[in-house]
């Protein structure tokens, strides 16, 4: 059990140490994350099963993307490039992702049925290895190839699809965009007034992202008054997890509040699991959008 608990603190200060460290440096770990010329924009996913990985390992495999200078979102583990005929080439560093979940060992449930309540369960965090598919050889060309990504002018159909479906209140007009959670609409300046169609659309997902959180959907706290840490709080979360769907219809994430980089430092400084908790509040909020979009029901893998 305490290496169990030592391995779960040594994952969650290495990850946090390192989203620190990006923010020191005036980077967002989710803004951007990869390198346009070499890969593509897209959500990172299991090579074999297709399917995306959420949480905190989005933004764990996307800096290993950029770092590794490789060409896809795509990874595996040493099993599966077996499996499939492939393996991993000789001298390839792998990725250490992780996953949580909780279970109630036998124990317990026997302790909790003699007294007559219900039992508590024990939270665990699980490491796991995997590879870029640019870093193993002989797989299937099914397994390595990267589709082509989609022009603007169809990309931004989706979107709208994905507002449409959403059934949400959202309200064009103003020289604002907001989401007010006390009345729960959404309102976004007119297109004319964005530069280009893909920053209203990116504006849209931001504040959808909050729209997630009230109490008859996701229910995150939405209290904070503006400039407050829960306020905060709430905005990274929001942020990444427009990041999220936009990886997801292929557009590149940027950011609405770098603003708030010095407190979500003060916050991440203090609490080395809020990342984490953050990553996986985001997640949750992008497959609920993403839920709306034709054609992008997410299916997730850790």
């Amino acid at each position: 059990m305490e290496r169990e608990r030592n391995n779960r603190q040594s994952i969650y200060a290495e990850v946090t140490a390192r989203v620190i460290a990006e923010l020191e440096a005036g980077r967002l770990p989710w803004v951007k994350p990869w390198d346009d010329a070499a890969c593509t924009c897209g959500m990172p996913a299991n090579a074999v099963s297709g399917r995306r990985y959420s949480g905190i390992n989005i933004l764990i495999l996307w800096h290993a993307v950029m770092e590794g200078g490789h060409a896809s979102q795509h990874w595996l583990t040493y099993a599966q490039a077996q499996a499939v005929g492939g393996n991993v080439r000789r001298g390839e560093k792998g990725t250490t992702v992780c996953y949580a979940d909780r279970f109630t060992p036998k124990t317990e449930q026997e302790r909790a049925r003699d007294e007559d309540r219900e039992a508590r369960q024990v939270a665990f965090l699980k490491r796991f290895t995997v590879f870029n598919v640019d870093q193993c050889e002989g797989l299937p060309e099914a397994l390595i190839g990267e589709a082509d990504p989609l022009p603007e002018c169809e990309i931004l159909p989706q979107v709208q699809a994905l507002i449409d479906e959403s059934g949400a209140d959202f309200r064009i007009g103003g020289n604002e965009a907001f989401y007010a959670p006390a009345v729960d609409f959404v309102q976004v300046p007119p297109q004319q007034a964005f530069a280009e169609p893909i920053n209203w659309h990116r504006t849209a997902l931001h504040e959808l992202g909050h729209w997630t959180g009230h109490r008859n959907r996701l229910d995150r706290d939405l209290s904070g008054g503006f400039g407050t840490p829960a306020y905060a709080r709430e905005e990274l979360v929001a942020e990444m997890a427009s990041a999220f769907a936009c990886a997801a219809l292929s557009i590149t994430p940027t950011v609405r509040h770098a603003d708030y980089i010095g407190v979500w430092l003060d916050v991440l400084r203090e609490d080395e699991r809020h990342i984490f908790r953050a990553a996986s509040l985001a997640s949750k909020a992008a497959d609920y959008l993403l839920a709306f979009a034709p054609g992008n029901e997410p299916e997730r893998v850790s």
